[in-house]
């Protein structure tokens, strides 16, 4: 995404949306916390929260374990106590399943979930698994010239 971002600055918005799979024990759990990252640590913070369980699980569907999801957040200089308070209040579990519910909504079926919008027009494609720059590229340059 950083290189989409980097290519297309002036015309492109991201925005990350959870998708936690059931398949994936722990995914829930980690996307609550990575919220609760935000809320103490603000943007930077959640990404590199994020970017940390997504470094760091484990293959097999297990994902990253629950008990490492506080100290983790220590390790990048939150409040464990804090952050612990936040992820077991469960007070965003209802916004990481309005994400999914969302998701489900406009298609996406699997994660990495991608939906491709042109504002102007509301015109949209879906891009669905890891695809390169390259084919990202194709989608964007599309949805840009179909607004002129």
């Amino acid at each position: 995404m950083k290189q989409i971002m980097d290519a297309y600055k002036d015309d492109v918005v991201w925005v990350y949306r959870h998708f936690p799979l059931s398949f994936h024990a722990n995914a829930q759990k980690e996307a609550e916390a990575s919220e609760c990252a935000n809320e103490f640590g603000g943007n930077d913070a959640f990404w590199k929260y994020t970017d940390a369980i997504f470094e760091r699980t484990v293959a097999g569907g297990t994902g990253f374990p629950l008990e490492n999801l506080a100290p983790l957040a220590k390790e990048l200089g939150l409040d464990e106590a804090q952050f612990k308070n936040c992820l077991d209040s469960g007070k965003y579990a209802k916004h990481v399943q309005d994400d999914m519910t969302g998701g489900s909504a406009a298609g996406v079926n699997g994660t990495p979930g991608n939906i491709v919008v042109n504002l102007k027009t509301d015109e949209n494609r879906i891009i669905s698994g890891a695809v390169p720059f390259a084919s990202f590229k194709t989608v964007i340059d599309v949805l840009l010239d179909s607004d002129s």
